[in-house]
């Protein structure tokens, strides 16, 4: 479980997060939603361990927060992965960097690429890839770590509309076979609704509103009117002024 009571972040004078409080039930999702620079991705960064908070505390699992978790994971809007490392060895990464014998690393980065259906792709260098493979790298690197939370900023912002939706059933497809908490940051209204159990609309450093979403978990979720009646609510949150 994610609680966050009071959470006070400033950059100089700016003050990003105003007294943030929420909470996030262990194993469920959650998506942060809200225009550009209301702080999300500070919210996303600060639950990360990389931004030190000027007041306010967050509790993991019943611990306080006091820099980075090693069981935490993270996704970058920018993929974050090493450009001189083929694919193979940007999902090996982490192992490697852990101490994991050799054998064991072969077995589950051959299990992930399998998995995310990009084991075709071991040989090849980002530069080679797609966008959607690329984001599909980046998800078998953190999950390959066995995180207990996984933090998405943005995960499918660079991609078109069709491969979007394919990475958005990925990500469900993966929760759905191995629950994990996951908090995920999007502009997308669309988006927040299919993935978030959770959605948080947020304004300018403050959470404007909570839904829950009965729906999440449902493939079909796009073809159901309900769907839409989610999006139009978060919609009209968002317009609220502050």
């Amino acid at each position: 479980m994610i609680e966050i009571s009071n959470l006070q972040v400033s950059y100089g004078n700016v003050r990003a997060l105003d007294g943030i409080s929420m909470k996030v039930e262990r194993n469920a999702t959650c998506a942060i939603i809200g225009p550009s620079g209301c702080g999300k991705t500070t919210l996303l960064y600060t639950l990360a361990g990389l931004i030190k908070p000027d007041g306010g505390t967050i509790c993991i699992s019943g611990e306080e927060l006091s820099g980075i978790r090693r069981s935490t994971g993270i996704i970058l809007q920018n993929y974050g992965l090493f450009p001189w490392k083929n694919v193979w060895n940007n999902v090996a990464l982490g192992l490697q960097v852990r101490g994991e014998d050799k054998e064991k690393i072969n077995e589950s980065v051959s299990s992930i690429l399998a998995v995310l259906g990009i084991g075709h792709l071991s040989c090849k260098y980002p530069a080679e890839l797609s966008g959607g493979e690329k984001q599909r790298v980046a998800i078998g690197r953190t999950l390959g770590m066995k995180p207990d939370l996984l933090l998405m900023d943005e995960p499918s912002s660079a991609l078109d509309a069709i491969t979007k939706e394919h990475i958005q059933n990925l990500i469900l497809k993966l929760y759905k076979s191995a629950p994990l908490t996951m908090v995920i940051v999007t502009h997308s209204i669309e988006e927040a609704v299919f993935l978030g159990q959770k959605i948080i609309v947020m304004g300018k450093a403050k959470i404007k509103h909570v839904l829950e979403n009965p729906y999440f978990g449902d493939e079909e979720l796009r073809s159901r009117m309900e769907y839409y009646k989610i999006c139009l609510e978060v919609r009209e949150w968002m317009d609220r002024g502050e």
